[in-house]
C-alpha cells in the first residue's frame, strides 16, 4: 500500500513541480487527479514520472463520464489513471427523493459498465449531502450504492462523520465496495476556521488509528489518500498527515 494525495488540496499552492517534488520528498508515491491537472496531460505525466509518483486514480465530472468518455480514456490512459472516480454533484442536481437517487445511482451504474468494456473500475466518491436523510428516513447513499451494485465506492470518512453519522457501521456493511478512501480529519470546535474547519490527519478529532484498522482489515481499498479541501499551508499539512498515517500503519 502506497500513500496517495488528492491533488485538489493543493490547487492554491502552484506550481505544479514544486507540488510534486514536496510530495515526493516527503514519501508519497501517488497522487489522484481532478479537473485542475488534466489540460496537459503529457507534461503533468512527465512531472510525476520526474518525482516518483503514481497516479492510478482520477476524479472526473459526471458530465464527462457520460458526454464525452473518449476524452476521458485519453486523459486516464496519459496519466495512467485506472480507476476512474465520479467525486460530486451539483446541489441544483441532487434528487430530493428516494426513487431520484436510485435513478441517479442508475446512471452511475451505466458509466461504471462503460469503464468496465474498456478496462477501467469506477467508484463514487462522497460528500456529506448523500447521508442527509430523505423524507422516508433512507439515506440517498443507500440507493446510490443498490443502484449501481457493481461499482466501487471512494469513501471519503471526513465527510461521512461531517453529515453527523458513524463511519465504521458503514464500513462493515459495505466495506467489500470500498476501493478507495480519502483520508481526511476535522477540526474540533471553534478551531480550523480559517481552513473550513477541517485539520492535518491525525490531529483532528476523528479516531483515525481505529478508522484505519477497520478499513485495512474489512474492505478492498487499494488507495488511501490524504486531503484537506482547504489548508492555508500545504507543507504542514502533507508532511504531518503522512507523519501520523506512518504511525497507524507500524502500529
Amino acid at each position: 500500500m502506497a500513500w496517495s494525495f488528492q491533488l485538489y488540496s493543493a490547487r492554491n499552492f502552484q506550481p505544479w513541480d514544486k507540488v510534486l517534488d514536496l510530495l515526493g520528498g516527503l514519501g508519497y508515491r501517488e497522487v489522484e487527479g481532478y479537473g485542475g491537472v488534466y489540460d496537459e496531460p503529457s507534461s503533468f505525466r512527465s512531472a510525476l514520472d520526474r518525482n516518483g509518483l503514481a497516479m492510478p486514480s482520477g476524479h472526473f465530472g459526471i458530465e464527462a463520464l457520460e458526454g464525452d468518455f473518449d476524452g476521458v480514456r485519453a486523459i486516464a490512459d496519459t496519466l495512467g489513471i485506472r480507476l476512474l472516480i465520479c467525486p460530486y454533484l451539483e446541489a441544483g442536481q441532487r434528487p430530493t427523493d428516494a426513487t431520484g437517487w436510485h435513478a441517479f445511482g442508475e446512471r452511475l451504474a451505466k458509466v461504471g459498465e462503460t469503464a468496465k468494456r474498456h478496462g477501467y473500475d469506477f467508484a463514487w466518491h462522497n460528500h456529506e449531502f448523500e447521508f442527509t436523510p430523505l423524507a422516508d428516513g433512507s439515506a440517498p447513499m443507500q440507493h446510490i450504492l443498490a443502484a449501481a451494485p457493481g461499482m466501487g465506492w471512494e469513501m471519503d470518512v471526513a465527510w461521512v462523520a461531517r453529515g453527523g453519522i458513524d463511519p465504521l457501521p458503514w464500513i462493515a456493511r459495505h466495506g467489500a465496495r470500498i476501493v478507495a478512501v480519502h483520508v481526511k480529519d476535522m477540526a474540533g470546535p471553534g478551531k480550523g476556521l480559517d481552513e473550513d474547519g477541517w485539520a492535518d490527519v491525525g490531529h483532528g478529532t476523528l479516531g483515525w488509528p481505529s478508522l484505519f484498522a477497520a478499513l485495512r482489515s474489512g474492505t478492498k481499498a487499494r488507495h488511501y489518500v490524504m486531503e484537506q479541501d482547504n489548508p492555508n499551508d500545504i507543507g504542514r499539512f502533507a508532511r504531518r498527515s503522512i507523519e501520523a498515517a506512518k504511525a497507524w500503519r507500524e502500529a
